[in-house]
């Protein structure tokens, strides 16, 4: 007993010659719904930014993300290849982007930002990271609907045959098990964080998020099925698991140092 995957068109909306698919609308719908909620953040105390601030930010992070997660998958996951093949390196629509290539992207946008805008760079994490779940949630939907990044072979009755899968076994829908953790639980956390006042103390927020993905992910990862190309590595880890684990380091120390700072309303 198994489900077989549903017969989803991998092109979402199309308007004459232009195809738009599941992925480029997740990233659209994410990018937007993310926007208007940083403006909603951001316009209340402590106030952050002004809301056409907001709007700037919005263009310099979305080239951050689009940058940082495509090179982030070529030299995390498939260097040797893309070295053989530069000339596939921007080829975004064949597929291939990196969440933890596209966190530093986002990062670094920030950073020069705050800086060029001479406004806090904590405070400027703290607001964006609450809106990032709304993202990671539609883009493990945009997954799911491409069937892809399926997960390991199980007994479950709710395992699904993905069609992309040669063996074609019954595997956990993990894409979705992600959708979950990554999108919904990681954004009410930070929601009960943020309505908790913890937004005056500047990176706590931020470490709540780096502390709640990396675990979110390796989680996830427990169900997912590595990539072909990259396998398990040492003790039986995935990438995205060791890829993982310096972000949760990374939060525990924010968090932490935040924690020990004063309250600045």
């Amino acid at each position: 007993m198994a489900l077989h995957f549903p017969d989803i068109d991998p092109v979402a909306i199309r308007l004459g010659p232009l195809a738009i698919r599941w992925y480029a609308l997740a990233y659209i719908v994410g990018i937007l719904l993310g926007w208007r909620h940083v403006r909603q953040i951001a316009a209340s105390r402590p106030q952050v930014m002004k809301e056409e601030e907001v709007d700037d930010l919005v263009v310099w992070c979305t080239l951050g993300i689009v940058l940082g997660g495509r090179l982030g998958y070529v030299l995390f996951y498939q260097p040797s290849y893309y070295l053989a093949h530069l000339a596939e390196i921007p080829a975004l629509w064949h597929g291939g982007m990196s969440f933890h290539g596209g966190l530093i992207g986002v990062i670094l946008a920030m950073f020069l930002f705050a800086r060029h805008r001479g406004l806090s760079f904590l405070r400027i994490g703290d607001a964006v990271v609450c809106a990032v779940p709304i993202g990671l949630f539609f883009g493990r939907l945009a997954n799911f609907a491409n069937g892809e990044l399926y997960g390991r072979p199980t007994d479950l009755p709710w395992g699904m045959i993905f069609p992309r899968d040669e063996l074609q076994l019954p595997r956990h829908p993990s894409q979705l098990y992600e959708a979950f953790l990554e999108g919904v639980v990681l954004f009410l956390v930070l929601y009960v964080f943020r309505r908790a006042g913890y937004r005056e103390r500047p990176g706590f927020l931020g470490g709540v998020f780096l502390i709640g993905y990396g675990l979110a992910r390796i989680v996830g990862e427990l169900f997912r099925e590595p990539d072909s190309f990259m396998g398990y590595l040492s003790f039986g880890l995935t990438a995205g698991q060791v890829y993982s684990i310096p972000l949760i380091l990374a939060g525990l120390w924010l968090a932490w140092r935040a924690k020990r700072l004063p309250p600045q309303p």
